[in-house]
């Protein structure tokens, strides 16, 4: 594991403990509406086929989406990520809603996906191809993975262009977010550079110009909440 990608393991460990509840109260709870945009793409890819989907969910961190995603009933659910204190926390979160046969959870990096070529119908992450050390790797070895036709979905934050939507929503990043992020899970760093992190993210053409580059096809982003996040999308 390089220095970045443990710098990053630990850093979402000494958070996981409070890390579900700040995303849902940082967001006004409109993340797990995001979540369901995600899960509602697959469902019109692939219609008719419960049961029978492979879906892959990397940066899982406690597993938010992976679980909204097994209202589709597919075969398989895995989950990926670096930090083994988040899994935990999605493990027991599994446990409780008696998904255990459907979702499982690997430690490992984006860089090295530890599953075989054409592995996988849809492939997905939610808020964490910016903390991919590197970022094209990451994407190509998502790519990988997926089976000819398969589906990519990536969830992030974006760069509201609405004003004064898009000067309040910077305000509301570099100040509360970082003071209420500190309050509740005792890290400045974190919640310092998560909101750093979404403001350099390459997002809207930058970012369909870098799928495009790792050989994505018909890639398109769908723009959420008057900007915040999107959803973008590209196949193989």
């Amino acid at each position: 594991m390089s220095p970045q990608t443990h710098k990053i393991r630990e850093m979402f460990n000494d958070i996981s403990g409070r890390y579900d509840f700040l995303n849902h109260f940082l967001s006004f709870g409109i993340d797990r509406c995001w979540r369901k945009r995600v899960v509602r793409e697959i469902r019109h890819r692939f219609p008719g086929t419960e049961g029978k989907l492979m879906i892959l969910d990397m940066a899982t961190g406690t597993g938010d989406l992976a679980i909204a995603m097994a209202s589709l009933n597919p075969f398989r659910i895995e989950g990926v990520d670096v930090s083994p204190d988040m899994m935990a926390i999605g493990k027991t979160k599994v446990a409780e809603r008696n998904l255990q046969h459907m979702i499982v959870f690997t430690e490992a990096a984006a860089e090295k996906i530890p599953f075989p070529d054409d592995s996988f119908d849809a492939v997905t992450v939610a808020f964490g191809v910016r903390n991919f050390e590197n970022r094209e790797q990451g994407l190509s070895e998502m790519r990988r993975v997926m089976k000819p036709g398969g589906l990519m979905l990536v969830l992030e934050f974006s760069h509201p262009r609405v004003f004064p939507f898009k000067q309040l929503f910077r305000l509301y990043s570099r100040f509360v977010i970082p003071a209420v992020g500190m309050m509740v899970s005792g890290s400045r760093l974190a919640y310092t550079y998560l909101p750093e992190s979404a403001a350099a993210f390459p997002s809207g053409r930058d970012f369909l110009k870098i799928m495009e580059d790792c050989r994505l096809k018909n890639v398109r982003q769908i723009p959420l909440t008057l900007g915040i996040a999107s959803v973008y999308s590209g196949e193989k």
